[in-house]
């Protein structure tokens, strides 16, 4: 059953270059992912959504995934209320609309 995962991020006034071109540097060929968007949700602000084969794909990839945080982490803001500098969420497709 396909899944999807988003995550969103703050980023550091004047880094956002520098935080689009780590995503942009990742080899995206992990086994399972589908397809990968980086949305711009307000200043400073991004959300990535992936979409991927399976849950068990997505959790697979989640090394790969926290390896990648790591190579940018420096250039993201706490986001508050106690969630640090990500706000991810995960799971499986329940309904299709379209």
């Amino acid at each position: 059953m396909t899944a999807f995962n988003a995550v969103r991020f703050k980023v550091k006034p004047g880094r956002d270059r520098e935080f689009l071109d780590a995503h942009k540097n990742v080899a995206h060929d992990w086994k399972g992912l589908r397809h990968v968007n980086m949305v711009k949700t307000g200043e400073h602000n991004y959300c990535i959504i992936a979409e991927w084969d399976s849950m068990d794909a997505l959790a697979a990839a989640r090394p790969h995934m926290i390896a990648t945080l790591n190579s940018f982490r420096d250039t993201l803001d706490d986001l508050g209320n106690g969630l640090g500098v990500t706000d991810p969420v995960a799971g499986p497709v329940v309904l299709e609309l379209k």
